[in-house]
């Protein structure tokens, strides 16, 4: 860690609406400190025009992701002497493969946009008069949701996903991790709408399996995984029968 009378060297990348510039601060060390901690003591104590996005700062609601020496982290459960060696120092830059609004804030409408264009919303087969259907724990299906069902919306995968960055109309590992999770839920009455969004141009057949979305997310949920799902679910729809991959 490069200190300077116990002191971070810590540079952020910023955007002001108009032109890209970079920041150095010199913040005080802390134990246990988080770079959440570091960017909020810069916001307080050093420039208030700094922004950036929080809400949780215990690793649940995800919005406080930026890029941290290179690499999407969460900042509240990113803590510095874990990626910061001996002698370096911290550079913080907003996520990736979405508009800058300012400084470390995206705009995430182009992900959330994503997520209708693959149908990543549930369509109900019964009205709200009909009785819960029971989810069963043992069914096969419902262990593929399950397995990917804990996402939070928080982007990561996106700014890792280096197809996004080469091919902004690819609908992106968030998307397509949801639709999968829709495509094995027995209740759901979408999967021929869906299957068909997410084999288009833009879909899943885009991916190149680097695996950049597994890697880092930070739920330790496995986005390539259910993009090969999706990949082999549209493929069996082309067969006559039409079969559901098992």
């Amino acid at each position: 860690m490069k200190t300077k009378d116990q002191t971070l060297t810590v540079s952020i990348d910023r955007f002001d609406g108009t032109s890209h510039y970079q920041t150095t601060h010199d913040v005080p060390t802390r134990d246990n400190q988080t770079v959440l901690d570091v960017v909020t003591w810069i916001q307080q104590h050093d420039d208030p025009t700094l922004s950036y996005r929080f809400a949780c700062r215990v690793g649940m609601c995800g919005s406080c992701a930026m890029n941290i020496n290179g690499e999407p982290k969460w900042s509240c459960r990113t803590h510095v002497s874990k990626v910061v060696d001996a002698g370096s120092a911290l550079r913080i830059s907003p996520l990736r493969n979405m508009p800058i609004l300012r400084d470390l804030s995206v705009d995430m409408t182009p992900f959330f946009d994503k997520w209708t264009q693959a149908v990543g919303y549930f369509v109900p087969t019964q009205t709200k008069d009909d009785p819960l259907p029971a989810i069963k724990s043992d069914d096969r299906d419902r262990a593929k949701a399950n397995q990917s069902i804990e996402c939070i919306n928080c982007g990561i995968c996106y700014s890792a996903c280096d197809v996004v960055a080469a091919n902004d109309a690819y609908l992106g590992p968030a998307a397509l991790n949801r639709a999968w999770t829709l495509v094995n839920d027995e209740r759901d009455g979408g999967a021929k709408e869906r299957l068909e969004a997410v084999s288009s141009d833009a879909g899943c057949h885009n991916c190149h399996s680097q695996h950049g979305c597994s890697t880092y997310c930070p739920n330790l949920l496995a986005p390539a995984t259910s993009i090969a799902g999706l990949k082999r679910q549209t493929l069996l729809n082309l067969l006559p029968w039409g079969s559901h991959d098992d």
